[in-house]
């Protein structure tokens, strides 16, 4: 069975872009342009993984986070934080919301990416 991740991504371009390269990786992907939209998604679908921007309209990433992580249906589920925001402060807060990984978008290859996402749905 493929495994479905979220990408919570409200940059449509980047979002398709990394939805593709999960595609031709036999990954199903389920897409949110918002906050609201990505939490009603990872209750009703429960994905293996999920890719979560901080900078959000409707709920930004840390409250996504807060609540999946609250939730009993959504409070195991892998999240790797995809986001430009770089200060060790809000690496800090993610991680201790109980994001999984943090990674800043400049700083990683789409490649890269893709292979961390691999090696924790594996």
């Amino acid at each position: 069975m493929n495994k479905t991740i979220l990408f919570i991504e409200d940059e449509a371009h980047f979002q398709k872009l990394v939805g593709e390269q999960l595609e031709e990786q036999n990954f199903k992907v389920l897409s949110a342009l918002n906050g609201e939209i990505g939490l009603k998604k990872a209750i009703e679908n429960k994905p293996n993984l999920i890719l979560l921007d901080l900078i959000l309209p409707k709920k930004d990433g840390f409250e996504v986070l807060k609540e999946l992580k609250a939730s009993e249906q959504t409070k195991n589920i892998p999240v790797i934080v995809l986001t430009n925001l770089e200060s060790a402060q809000d690496v800090q807060r993610a991680l201790n919301l109980g994001a999984t990984t943090y990674l800043v978008k400049t700083n990683y290859k789409l490649e890269e990416i893709i292979k961390k996402i691999k090696e924790l749905c594996a």
